[in-house]
């Protein structure tokens, strides 16, 4: 194994082979290929959040539910958007004496009773200016809204953004709004995604598993990027994504971690430090500009973009044939054993078909190390790719495979193994299609 060839290519250069190779941003829910996202410019997002520091700084030093520097807060990311065309709407609440907003902007266009919406909230802690919690998600929301209309984007759904208030006093206001959506609205969103902290200065990279839809879509980007994802726990259910989810919304999103500390398996795989938390400066007076990773921030915006592109544009007609799926990482040994993702295929009558589509997706380094079958319920093993493909970074195809002489129903597994030292990876997702 030839060590210097360079194996690690640019994030533009992996979404324009994501693009040209068809990946769909929506695995399990369409056919439609990726749409090209643009690349969100890290320098006008940071100086959002240098705008929402001088805020801070003029207001008594945070941006809090009831205080000056919240209103101020609402009232600059508002004035982008309207500018920008969009529809803004100030939604007003009551929480401890004090009166709250949520800021909600529509994009003109697209099909009403279909609704795609991203999320963040725009206030901060008391204590201190709120830049990574929770100015870096709000801040790059915003952006990506300003790069929709930018490209003047024309999406099949309909896109709505939302800048939630007194988050940090228990989601008041996201729990608000969904409240208050009448039901025949609700059933009108196709998805939530929400982004409550995303530049953590010894950041990890984590995504929510609650929709298998928009978790396959983030974790697509970052796989085309050669980073490993980490399914996200620790703030599950503390941020505006909960409200959604309890009344049915399906929700995703990012975070990069708030003060649980980093582990040393998660420093190797993403670097950082370990035994420190993702951010130190977490609910603190401390969290200002300075508190920002830019590369962690950088990527999370563009994987907001490339969400918003793919979810929204291209077809919503449902996916002709059955899925079956399995979205859960697997780690692969590096020159060690084999290791397998596996699902339960049921419900198909008879044999399995002589056209059946093998859905590959793992994440390595250098894909020449590996060994990848399918193997079916009854033991048979289908070769995928034997050592194939040197030093090409990640395997993301879809293989056809004869499977005629097997039983439909059963366990299906897809097995990986490394033959080779240096490199690694993991399996990234697995699924089989039935006509």
């Amino acid at each position: 194994m030839n060590l210097s060839v360079p194996r690690r290519v640019t994030a533009a250069a992996a979404l324009a082979a994501l693009a040209l190779g068809g990946l769909t941003g929506t695995a399990s829910a369409g056919s439609q290929a990726a749409v090209a996202a643009p690349d969100i410019p890290l320098a006008n997002v940071k100086q959002h959040l240098a705008d929402l520091q001088a805020i801070a700084t003029a207001n008594g030093g945070n941006r809090a539910h009831g205080r000056t520097g919240y209103k101020a807060s609402i009232d600059f990311v508002k004035a982008k958007l309207d500018a920008a065309g969009y529809t803004t709407t100030l939604q007003t609440f009551t929480s401890s004496g004090a009166t709250g907003y949520n800021l909600i902007a529509d994009w003109p266009g697209g099909d009403p009773n279909q609704v795609l919406m991203a999320g963040s909230h725009l206030d901060s802690v008391t204590a201190g200016p709120g830049i990574n919690d929770n100015g870096s998600g709000s801040a790059a929301t915003l952006e990506t809204a300003l790069a929709v209309s930018r490209a003047q984007l024309q999406p099949t759904k309909h896109l709505r953004f939302g800048w939630w208030g007194a988050e940090e006093l228990g989601l008041v206001g996201s729990k608000y709004y969904v409240n208050n959506l009448p039901t025949s609205e609700r059933s009108k969103i196709s998805g939530y995604l929400n982004f409550d902290m995303i530049g953590s200065p010894n950041p990890g990279y984590f995504v929510y598993d609650d929709d298998p839809t928009i978790e396959q879509t983030f974790k697509d980007y970052f796989a085309g990027l050669g980073i490993p994802t980490e399914i996200e726990t620790e703030g599950d259910g503390r941020s505006d994504h909960a409200p959604f989810k309890n009344v049915g919304i399906p929700v995703g999103g990012l975070f990069s971690g708030a003060d649980y500390t980093k582990t040393s398996a998660q420093a190797q795989k993403w670097g950082g430090t370990a035994g420190q938390a993702f951010d130190r400066c977490y609910h603190s007076s401390c969290d200002t500009t300075a508190n920002i990773n830019d590369t962690a921030l950088d990527r999370n915006a563009d994987a907001i973009a490339y969400a918003i592109w793919n979810l929204s544009t291209g077809t919503t007609t449902p996916p002709t044939g059955t899925v079956f799926e399995n979205t859960a990482d697997v780690s692969i040994p590096d020159n060690g054993a084999a290791v397998t993702s596996t699902v339960n295929v049921t419900g198909i009558a008879g044999n399995a078909p002589s056209t059946l589509k093998v859905g590959v997706n793992i994440v390595h380094t250098y894909i020449g190390d590996l060994v990848v079958d399918l193997v079916a319920p009854d033991g048979s093993v289908y070769s995928l790719s034997n050592r194939a493909g040197g030093s090409t970074d990640n395997i993301n195809q879809t293989y056809t495979v004869n499977a005629s002489s097997e039983v439909a129903n059963g366990a299906w597994k897809l097995r990986v193994q490394d033959k080779a030292s240096v490199d690694t990876g993991y399996i990234n997702s697995f699924k089989l299609t039935f006509p």
